[in-house]
């Protein structure tokens, strides 16, 4: 996958992730919260996985 599917998937579970966590709190639902929190986290590795990609692309292109 390139580095812009990373961004959009990790966009994505990020986005996702916030709402569950939301509705987690809304609903006492804690287990639902903090799976909520780890589908964030999830998305914030994505996007960092879609930057790593575009800072090598740079790197091997500059070569």
């Amino acid at each position: 996958m390139g580095s812009t599917g990373d961004k959009v998937k990790g966009m994505t579970n990020e986005a996702v992730g916030n709402v569950k966590q939301a509705a987690g709190r809304a609903m006492d639902n804690p287990k639902m919260e903090v799976e909520g929190a780890l589908q964030e986290r999830k998305g914030e590795a994505q996007q960092l996985k879609g930057d790593a990609k575009d800072a090598i692309k740079k790197t091997v292109d500059r070569a």
